[in-house]
C-alpha cells in the first residue's frame, strides 16, 4: 500500500496527528518527530514510529518518494486499508494513495 504523508520534523514528540487534506483535496496522514531533518535523521525517525505504530517490521515501510520534502509517498508492506484504520482512523475520501 502507498500512502501520503506530511511530515512535521522538531514537532516536539513522534505521534501520528490523523488525517488532513491539502488544498488541492489530496488526503494526507499528518506525522510529527522530535528529529531534525538533518541527514536523513527526521525520515528515519518517520520509518520507525509507522513501523511500530502499524504492528510492521521496519524493512516493510519505505519512502518511496520525496526524501526531502515534507510531504512523502511511504510503501507499507503488508498493510491493509483495514489494518490501517483499525490504529490511525477510515482515510477521509480523496487520493491520498496511488
Amino acid at each position: 500500500m502507498r500512502l501520503a504523508v506530511r511530515l512535521t520534523p522538531r514537532g516536539g514528540r513522534n505521534a501520528i496527528d490523523g488525517w488532513g487534506s491539502g488544498a488541492d483535496g489530496r488526503v494526507f496522514l499528518k506525522v510529527r518527530v522530535s528529529a531534525p531533518p538533518v541527514e536523513g535523521e527526521a525520515n528515519a525517525a518517520l520509518t520507525v514510529l509507522l513501523a511500530k505504530a502499524l504492528g510492521l517490521p521496519k524493512s516493510a515501510v519505505r519512502i518511496a518518494a520525496g526524501q526531502t520534502g515534507r510531504l512523502k509517498q511511504v510503501e507499507l508492506d503488508g498493510l491493509t486499508e483495514a489494518d490501517l484504520a483499525a490504529v490511525v482512523g477510515a482515510r477521509p475520501d480523496g487520493d491520498g494513495s496511488s
